[in-house]
């Protein structure tokens, strides 16, 4: 979901280092100017790229979660935390942190812009709900809910107001509660 901003990111911050490299070089020893591109560009573009290299996947019960410098699990069946995350910004983000007592992974639900959004793909989104109901956590089971709920909408084609994970965006924006927020089992039990 996330691959295709961040490529994009990369191949943007790489141009802007080549350019004021070459603006440097005008006025510079070209060694000096070289540094200065690579200054510029080197850490934004090099910060996507180990962005992109990340994988979250669910096998079974458990979420796997890759970074590059190690990877994470959690069973989601036996969870002791599920929270729904809103991150509001100009790219708006919705996604559940679940933790076990021990580890904490979050997945990324859904990006939403102006007039538009992603969202995890259907069969994604039915097996972490499955997961997050496999438990005996009632917030575990609330997200679940949803899920599932999302699932109804984009199985009907409904607009965004009519999609669980949009509302959550609209809830943190409306409380004024930017830029990110947790938000509350009443406000989770409102989505329903």
């Amino acid at each position: 979901m996330f691959a295709p901003r961040l490529r994009k990111i990369a191949l943007i911050a790489v141009g802007v280092g080549i350019v004021v490299g070459v603006v440097a070089a005008i006025f510079l020893p070209w060694p000096i100017a070289l540094a200065i591109g690579l200054v510029v560009g080197a850490p934004t573009a090099m910060s996507a790229v180990f962005g992109m290299r990340g994988r979250i996947w669910l096998a079974g019960n458990t979420v796997h979660v890759r970074r590059v410098l190690g990877e994470r699990q959690v069973d989601v069946s036996r969870t002791v935390s599920a929270e729904l995350l809103v991150h509001v910004a100009r790219v708006s983000q919705v996604g559940v942190r679940i933790g076990d007592g021990n580890k904490t992974v979050t997945v990324p639900l859904a990006l939403y812009a102006h007039g538009g959004g992603r969202e995890l793909d259907l069969v994604a989104l039915r097996k972490l709900a499955d997961a997050l109901a496999a438990g005996e956590l009632v917030a575990a089971a609330a997200v679940a809910s949803v899920l599932v709920q999302q699932l109804r909408a984009e199985a009907l084609d409904a607009g965004l107001e009519q999609r669980p994970l949009y509302r959550a965006v609209k809830i943190a924006t409306d409380a004024g509660r930017t830029p990110r927020t947790t938000l509350t089992d009443s406000e989770v039990a409102s989505l329903l």
